[in-house]
């Protein structure tokens, strides 16, 4: 058990004041960046970001399972704020010709995995379950790697799978450009946080319960120990029989997104089976971590999900005393799109650099962690690892926000300790995430 925080990069790092062509550069190494960043100070947008739900968020089928993403569309995010500051150059506003989100550097300084980046993680295996086929997957994960130094993962080393609900690597789903954005997000967080991982991209025939069901037993079939799940949709009384049909996979950590629709319980992250990921805004602070949290709330309607479950038991671990049955959230990440993260996308969007956020940022950012922690033990549910390290250093507690109202305070607020939006909170190092 880690009793201090891990040694990390500061979020500020010390920047001085030493010229803006210097400033300028030394935020590009900072960030990974290979060129510069476009800037004009008269020429910059508004301050607020825009955004609008990833086509995937809306079912194509009755009963369809949606995902979690959100892409934004114009405004200064975080990021570009962050660089603003050390440069003292206004970037414009998001384009699709230069990353505008959070970097993988950003994303291992925040939650103190730079270290175990480094060095965990080869020999692993993260599945991504997604919906449909992104014909340009590949592609794009070889872009986006490149771009930030990350080394090549294709099919040609061994590194990156592409396989069909049923195992197959040629008779694939139809293609579908909403999905696709979600499958770019999804490879893109898995190489952020753990680039010496081995990536398995399972894609189902639909949306249903059934098809991505079967894709994640596909997924623990070809030996993945770490599977991401980026969808979800309203409890029902047949939880508990998929429980058993598709997520009651012990020795396999599985993380769900919570959800983007603000306070209510969404299955499978409601599963007992799986690791809940509740999302936060993520920003830089003159602390010692560099780093601050909050609820990601936007709305009354959006935000991370949260919530008692109406039908899923309560697992052992899970002791919260206000819900009987299976509480939501474990764990939480970075999820609020004006906080996002850089991806790159090719499939029926105009190619480029895009910010996304929602849950679907989370659910495979904790994914990551858990394989930079290394394969979990047989015969264990890993959802229980954050619960043995609850309320130590291991993890960043998240205090303050709410991602609704709701009739017992923790179930939407944060306070101390655990509470449904955010869990037992982020990774500080990969302790909590560990057998």
């Amino acid at each position: 058990m880690r009793s201090t925080p891990p040694n990390r990069p500061s979020a500020r790092g010390g920047w001085r004041r030493i010229g803006a062509a210097a400033a300028a550069t030394a935020a590009l190494v900072f960030t990974g960046f290979g060129t510069a960043v476009q800037a004009d100070a008269a020429t910059t947008a508004s301050s607020k970001v825009t955004y609008v739900s990833t086509p995937c968020a809306t079912p194509k089928h009755t009963g369809d399972l949606t995902c979690k993403s959100y892409r934004v569309t114009g405004g200064l995010t975080a990021f570009q704020k962050m660089q603003a500051a050390r440069t003292g150059i206004t970037p414009k506003a998001a384009d699709a010709s230069t990353p505008s989100g959070y970097s993988p550097t950003n994303l291992r300084s925040a939650y103190g995995l730079t270290s175990a980046a480094a060095s965990n993680g080869s020999g692993e295996t993260i599945a991504i379950v997604d919906a449909y086929n992104d014909p340009n997957a590949e592609a794009d994960l070889a872009t986006y790697r490149s771009y930030y130094g990350l080394s090549a993962c294709t099919t040609a080393n061994g590194c990156f799978k592409k396989v069909s609900q049923t195992g197959s690597t040629t008779s694939l789903p139809s293609s579908d450009a909403g999905w696709s954005e979600e499958i770019s997000l999804d490879l893109d967080m898995a190489s952020a946080i753990c680039p010496l991982c081995n990536i398995t991209l399972v894609e189902a025939t639909s949306a249903s319960y059934a098809n991505l069901g079967t894709a994640e037993n596909e997924a623990v079939a070809l030996g993945a120990k770490f599977v991401s799940n980026s969808y979800g949709g309203s409890e029902s009384s047949s939880q508990t029989t998929y429980d058993t049909s598709y997520y009651n996979h012990t020795g396999v950590a599985i993380t769900v997104s919570s959800g983007d629709s603000a306070y209510g319980a969404e299955y499978p992250a409601t599963s007992r089976y799986v690791t809940a990921v509740g999302g936060t805004k993520l920003s830089t602070s003159s602390t010692t971590r560099g780093w601050t949290e909050t609820v990601w709330k936007t709305s009354s309607t959006e935000g991370t999900g949260s919530g008692c479950s109406s039908y899923d038991a309560k697992p052992s671990w899970q002791t919260d005393t206000g819900c009987t049955k299976r509480m939501e959230s474990d764990v939480s990440a970075v999820a609020d799109p004006a906080t996002g993260v850089s991806v790159y996308d090719s499939y029926g969007v105009t190619a480029g650099w895009y910010t996304f956020g929602g849950t679907s940022v989370s659910a495979p950012i904790i994914a990551g962690v858990y394989a930079l922690a290394g394969t979990p033990a047989s015969g264990t549910y890993p959802a229980q690892y954050p619960y043995d390290y609850a309320g130590t250093s291991s993890l960043n507690d998240v205090t303050s926000g709410n991602n609704g109202t709701c009739s017992t305070s923790y179930f939407c607020t944060a306070t101390t300790g655990y509470d449904g939006p955010t869990g037992w909170g982020t990774p500080e190092g990969i302790s909590a995430f560990a057998n």
